[in-house]
């Protein structure tokens, strides 16, 4: 049928939404037909892909429209194209079929698709002959899509893409480009604006900031060597083995020579061997996910399924993985479904809509952090999100992710006042959307990856965030315990003088310490924005400080739950820490800062090595007080244990007066080992000790107790 004068005008001004139904190659009443959009062209002839000639097309219309019946049947068609002087040929993408099918658009329609990350965005693929990349990209209520980019000169009207009805997604396949190629999406809202040029949601690579492109990219090609750090895992419950995870920002680590972001692989070099030889289990990284502003952190991502152009090539992450992974470490990410920013090339009114996010500010926009809030209750959009957390388990092997600021999901009103939040259906405040999508999120990636585990930052008390999902919990394997590091460090910031007064400070978090399971975290929000270093917060004189950080740190370390200290705390950094720069480094020449290093160093070999200290990290029985109730002296006792290995004694002294001898009751007779003192002065301390171990009789042995101090004793026999 021969198309009205309307749709060719429109065609060709670039303003058809569906050159799919005008431009290609159909079989007709005589024979195969061919239409073509050729810009610059006078004489075009077609061709199959292999170069036989079919025919030459008649030019309708000066503009580059050219028609005509054609040899043989309908197949993707390659053109020669001729005009003003010049030659050059072309594979016409609207003469081959679609690439998604009827199985994607019902699973994309039900939200239960998940290898969209194997769909969406830009493949590189072989596709009816032709090799090139497929496009795709959701925007339901888009007048028109194209793709545009560095191979069509970012020009709209040159490859507008197919719209699948049902699912409100558009795809094409653009034959002859490759990786490399910088893309975006020119969008059509539905009320005929055209948008910002949007990255792709998708996209697995993108330029480096300020540049936004989207960059096409092949398919990872690093042959993994985990499989087996990968089996290990899989086979071991993680409440009950030692987790101690170092916390880091990629960006400020360390720096090269020009004080430029280090690469995947200079981390890998420097990185590990320090994690290894430090005796953490696992690195987390602070977002890595491509984001357009370093003060950020890369908790305002852009680019979910990129890793940032800051630290080089896509492959080189695969790598840091890999090689964490073969020394034995895990590899945990920052994850940030709570929000997004809303730079104009990002996803806000994607499609000239609310799409991923609400339209209302009640519900779409945090004001604490001027980010939009994702619409989690839209079977899109959680899919979008659930995606992506398999995506990085899939591609990139993690071993976990650390999901950010939960507590702002769960809640309508969070950093709300009366009147700037809409209630629930219940008339409540909990946002069961988003509760629903984190068990979704949950579901799918203990499901689908057996050994990786996940962690809530939650600081709020809503019931089972590590309780299975088929319970009624959010189903995360952790959750942050806020309430610990709060309280301690409001406790240690205090002159000794006073914390008799506030011996509940450390006392009260054993009250609640097995309502989930917990990873004790000493993070980086606890050292920035004017809050100074851990050492800082620390009460008293440089050396009563050192002493207090030492005794707080062992007292963490033999407190039940996993452990986890962001980098440059390890070894007392003085100052805040700022992306911009890298750690202070220069500090380890100092004999008090080299003490704190080798104290961690010290805490995470006994902590790996005793199961009495990790192995009923998460449960009741695992921890008993033996003396908690010595608010004069600041004196905390507790036991650790579990089956079948020595209890161990967690013994902190919590003024600057050295207590000796002071009686301590304790379950077994005989030789107690000091197996950690944090005033040895191998780690800069006094040196005061117990000689190596104490004797105890009828259930009690009198003990040194050092100043400022926290020391661990081992029952022997």
């Amino acid at each position: 049928m021969k198309p009205p004068p309307s749709a060719i005008a429109a065609l060709l001004a670039g303003r058809h939404d569906d050159p799919f139904s005008l431009l290609g190659v159909y079989a007709g009443p005589t024979g195969t037909f061919a239409r073509a959009l050729i810009p610059g062209a006078e004489r075009v002839e077609a061709q199959t892909l292999s170069g036989t000639a079919l025919g030459a097309l008649v030019r309708v219309d000066e503009r580059g429209l050219f028609e005509g019946v054609i040899a043989g049947e309908p197949q993707p068609l390659r053109y020669h194209a001729q005009g003003g002087g010049a030659e050059w040929w072309v594979t016409d993408p609207y003469t081959f079929g679609p690439v998604l099918g009827p199985v994607d658009d019902l699973l994309i329609a039900q939200g239960t698709h998940f290898r969209l990350h194997d769909k969406m965005g830009a493949h590189l693929i072989e596709h009816e002959g032709a090799s090139g990349v497929h496009f795709a990209v959701w925007a339901p209520n888009a007048q028109r899509v194209s793709v545009v980019g560095d191979f069509n000169d970012w020009d709209g009207k040159r490859h507008v893409m197919r719209r699948r009805a049902d699912v409100g997604v558009w795809e094409i396949f653009i034959p002859d480009i490759a990786e490399g190629r910088h893309y975006k999406f020119e969008i059509v809202g539905p009320d005929g604006q055209l948008q910002p040029l949007k990255a792709d949601p998708y996209a697995f690579r993108t330029e480096l900031r300020p540049g936004t492109a989207s960059i096409t990219a092949t398919p990872l090609t690093h042959e993994w060597g985990d499989a087996d750090h990968v089996a290990h895992w899989a086979q071991v419950d993680p409440r009950r083995v030692p987790i101690s995870i170092y916390e880091v920002h990629a960006g400020s680590w360390d720096r090269d020579e020009n004080g430029w972001f280090l690469t995947w692989d200079a981390l890998a070099d420097r990185l590990i061997p320090y994690v290894v030889d430090m005796g953490f289990t696992h690195i987390e990284f602070m977002p890595i996910s491509e984001h357009p502003y370093d003060p950020s952190w890369g908790y305002q991502t852009t680019g979910l399924y990129a890793p940032s152009a800051r630290f080089g090539d896509v492959e080189g992450f695969a790598r840091f993985v890999d090689g964490a992974h073969r020394a034995g470490l895990g590899v945990l990410l920052d994850w940030v479904p709570a929000h997004f920013p809303m730079d104009a090339f990002g996803l806000i009114h994607f499609d000239g809509t609310a799409l991923y996010e609400h339209e209302d500010p009640r519900l779409g926009f945090h004001p604490d952090w001027n980010t939009a809030i994702y619409n989690f209750g839209r079977r899109e959009v959680s899919a979008f999100l659930v995606n992506n957390a398999l995506f990085w388990a899939e591609r990139f092997h993690v071993d976990g992710l650390r999901v950010d600021a939960v507590a702002s999901m769960l809640y309508r009103d969070y950093s709300r006042q009366p009147g700037e939040w809409i209630p629930n259906a219940e008339g409540g405040r909990e946002n069961w959307e988003a509760a629903s999508f984190l068990q979704s999120m949950n579901r799918a990636v203990y499901g689908a990856h057996p050994g990786i585990f996940t962690v809530a930052e939650e600081s709020t008390a809503w019931p089972g965030v590590t309780h299975p999902a088929h319970d009624g919990g959010l189903g995360f394997g952790f959750k942050w315990n806020m309430g610990f590091m709060h309280d301690t460090l409001k406790y240690m910031a205090r002159e000794p003088i006073h914390r008799q007064h506030h011996h509940h400070d450390i006392t009260f978090g054993l009250v609640y310490a097995f309502s989930e399971n917990y990873v004790l975290a000493l993070s980086h929000d606890e050292v920035v924005h004017g809050k100074g270093s851990l050492l800082a917060k620390m009460s008293g004189d440089d050396w009563q400080q050192f002493a207090n950080l030492r005794a707080m740190y062992a007292l963490m370390w033999g407190y039940p739950g996993k452990k986890l200290l962001f980098m440059g705390q390890e070894f007392a950094q003085r100052r805040e820490w700022s992306e911009a720069r890298a750690l202070d480094w220069d500090l380890l020449h100092s004999t008090a800062h080299e003490g704190v290093r080798k104290l961690i160093r010290d805490l995470n070999r006994v902590y790996r090595e005793k199961p009495a200290l990790h192995a009923r990290d998460c449960e009741p029985e695992g921890f008993e007080w033996l003396v908690a109730d010595d608010a004069a002296n600041s004196v905390f006792v507790w036991l650790r244990k579990a089956p079948g290995a020595a209890p161990i004694a967690v013994i902190c002294n919590m003024t600057p007066v050295a207590r000796a001898p002071y009686r301590i009751p304790l379950p077994h007779d005989g030789r107690w080992r000091e197996i950690l003192n944090s005033d040895s002065s191998f780690y800069w301390g006094s040196g005061l000790g117990n000689m190596g171990g104490v004797e105890v009789r009828d259930g009690a042995a009198m003990v040194t107790l050092p100043p400022l101090a926290t020391i661990m004793l081992e029952f022997e026999g």
